[in-house]
């Protein structure tokens, strides 16, 4: 499995783009130093230390795809699936429309044991799903912020402007890039809404009963495996009320899973 050899590309480019995002994005020598030696010990086969470096990152409060990316792929080198799962799914919140992020789920997926065929979207909703999750957070708010510039440089010039033809087109095409601007803003606002409504979690323990209700008295339903990702739909006491991509639902407890 390739690395991502660069921090993040989105931020490096808002960066360069405008410069007052700078301290926001931005990341200090220290960590760039830290990420590229994370990214050395991979390469060596070294996947503990990568592990330990990457690890280090995350902890400092530095969060990118590149570095969830990289940490999964050093977990599933050592056979550790549950937690590749875990950071391919928190690099796919970042990035939700990445090709290799989204490839290595599938493919760390089939070396789960529970196969779980998910219930078929309407094709409005898969569409629409589609669209709010094709670009990043990042990449919406580079190309609103953009829009939003261009658009008012081009009304400014159509209020200065004696010709009238680039009065008509400076015109048009600002109030199209002010509404494009919009548009961005609208889709980034669902994408974060659409993450902050699914909760998952991935299982951690080798095999898990799926109980009726919450507490070890309940019947069990049926028995998940590690690996799987399951939706938050409640919590109770130490348990949460878990739902498969099929629809099944049920509880488990909480210590079995770790929050994506």
């Amino acid at each position: 499995m390739k690395l991502k050899t660069s921090y993040n590309l989105t931020r490096g480019s808002m960066c360069l783009l405008l410069l007052l995002y700078l301290p926001l994005f931005s990341w200090s020598n220290d960590y760039g130093i830290l990420y590229k030696k994370a990214n050395e010990e991979y390469r060596k086969a070294q996947y503990q230390q990568a592990i330990k470096a990457y690890r280090q990152i995350l902890d400092a409060g530095y969060q990118a795809e590149d570095v969830y990316f990289n940490l999964g792929n050093a977990y599933f080198k050592l056979g550790d699936i549950p937690s590749a799962l875990l950071y391919y799914e928190k690099a796919h919140k970042l990035a939700p429309g990445d090709e290799d992020i989204n490839f290595n789920i599938y493919f760390a997926n089939s070396k789960t044991t529970d196969k779980v065929e998910p219930e078929p979207e309407f094709f409005v909703t898969q569409w629409w799903h589609g669209i709010i999750l094709f670009f990043s957070v990042n990449i919406l708010s580079v190309l609103s912020v953009l829009s939003f510039i261009a658009g008012s440089g081009l009304l400014v010039l159509y209020l200065f402007t004696t010709v009238i033809s680039l009065k008509k087109l400076s015109f048009y095409v600002g109030i199209v890039m002010l509404f494009s601007g919009l548009l961005f803003v609208f889709i980034s606002n669902r994408q974060l809404h659409y993450f902050n409504d699914h909760h998952q979690a991935i299982i951690f323990s080798g095999s898990v009963n799926v109980k009726s209700g919450p507490g070890d008295q309940a019947s069990t339903l049926f028995v998940l495996h590690d690996g799987t990702k399951v939706n938050i739909l409640d919590n109770n006491n130490g348990w949460i009320k878990i739902q498969l991509a099929n629809g099944n639902e049920g509880w488990i407890h909480r210590a079995d899973t770790r929050e994506i």
